[in-house]
């Protein structure tokens, strides 16, 4: 890895399966409703499936019925970098791991109280780190 914790590409196919690699590193989509943390109820923190960098706490996922995990928050100082899409006709703010640039998914303006923001997140782009009971 290098010194600013981003990996070549060839590094990126060999630790990730062939999905991660499409959604984190070419900006693809899981389906709705097939991720494995889109009904996900455990406490704890969501790190980022590329270097583990810690993204979202479970305290702030809610089920948004959109079919990914949604979070109103990321946790406080999590390495998060948005940028504008406008990919498929659509105008929308993507989120990326700001320590690997991995692609996380988009963050919208329809989310609850107290944010009003909805982080519509892949579930191939997360990884839980689940607190103990």
């Amino acid at each position: 890895m290098s010194e600013d914790g981003r990996k070549s590409e060839s590094e990126w196919r060999e630790i990730l399966s062939a999905d991660e690699y499409r959604v984190l590193r070419e900006k693809g989509t899981e389906r709705a409703f097939t991720g494995a943390y889109w009904d996900e109820k455990r406490a704890g923190t969501y790190l980022c499936r590329g270097c583990g960098t810690p993204l979202f706490g479970a305290d702030t996922k809610y089920d948004s019925g959109c079919g990914w995990p949604s979070f109103w928050a990321p946790r406080e100082g999590a390495s998060i970098e948005e940028e504008r899409d406008l990919s498929h006709g659509m105008v929308r703010t993507e989120v990326l791991c700001g320590t690997c640039g991995g692609h996380l998914g988009h963050v919208f303006p329809d989310g609850p109280r107290p944010t009003g923001v909805r982080y519509c997140i892949n579930s191939l782009s997360l990884r839980l780190d689940p607190e103990e009971p």
